[in-house]
């Protein structure tokens, strides 16, 4: 009877239309991921990130080509402080 139920729920994801965002859609998503992200950093006390900072930071790793949207909004969400003042003291040092 469970075989009856699984078989009967993977019919209906294969009628199911899948919506994709568009390409403007998708930055705007990932610009408030990241924002969020910078803010939560702010309430730790790291008063000067910037959601543009948190993406140059993750995207970093992206120089291959961009990843699944899973892994790409997990890289953003469990971004650590520590990961995260790491790079931007690693940017300063290539700077000058």
């Amino acid at each position: 009877m469970a075989s009856g139920k699984v078989k009967s729920i993977n019919r209906l994801h294969r009628h199911e239309e899948v919506e994709l965002l568009r390409e403007d859609e998708l930055m705007t998503c990932i610009e408030d991921l990241c924002n969020s992200k910078a803010e939560e950093f702010r309430m730790y006390g790291y008063e000067d990130v910037t959601g543009e900072q948190i993406w140059a930071c993750v995207s970093e790793g992206y120089r291959r080509g961009w990843p699944r949207l899973n892994r790409l909004v997990n890289d953003i969400m469990s971004l650590k402080a520590n990961r995260f003042m790491n790079w931007l003291m690693l940017s300063v040092y290539k700077t000058k």
